[in-house]
């Protein structure tokens, strides 16, 4: 069973979205406490590879509530993401082929873990983001007009 935790909405406006992962992150208790309390914002955050590793950076985990005055955790840290091999060999060809980045989507609680899932993306055109806006635009015309009949 998954819960939504938080969701990316504009990685998906403002980038084509290919292969999709689900990574696992290493994090402190008082950070998956904050996580199941829904204090995370994805925006503005973004995967990197570093010796072949991938860490989440600029993610926001909110300090927990409950902890004393000094002893919880940075909320901005890198987290350390828990991929398969053959999934980070994937990855990191996908970005050396085709200049592409890895942007976070969402982040789910899968049976009390928290995990991110994450896709191989490349970066839309501006003239890109208003078709689709416009298709989106028509299908929501053609949704009310089948409603009023």
């Amino acid at each position: 069973m998954k819960k939504l935790v938080n969701k990316n909405r504009r990685a998906f406006y403002d980038y084509e979205i290919g292969d999709r992962y689900e990574a696992g992150m290493s994090l402190f208790g008082s950070e998956i406490k904050s996580i199941r309390e829904g204090r995370v914002t994805l925006r503005g955050s973004f995967i990197s590879i570093q010796g072949g590793e991938a860490f989440w950076k600029s993610g926001l985990i909110q300090p927990w509530e409950h902890m004393k005055q000094g002893t919880g955790h940075e909320d901005r840290r890198d987290r350390k993401l828990l991929l398969h091999k053959k999934e980070l060999k994937k990855i990191i060809k996908a970005m050396d082929e085709r200049g592409a980045t890895i942007v976070p989507l969402a982040l789910v609680l899968v049976r009390g873990r928290a995990k991110l899932q994450i896709a191989i993306a490349k970066g839309k055109k501006q003239y890109d983001k208003r078709h689709d806006l416009k298709e989106k635009d028509v299908k929501r015309r053609e949704l009310a007009g089948s409603i009023r009949l």
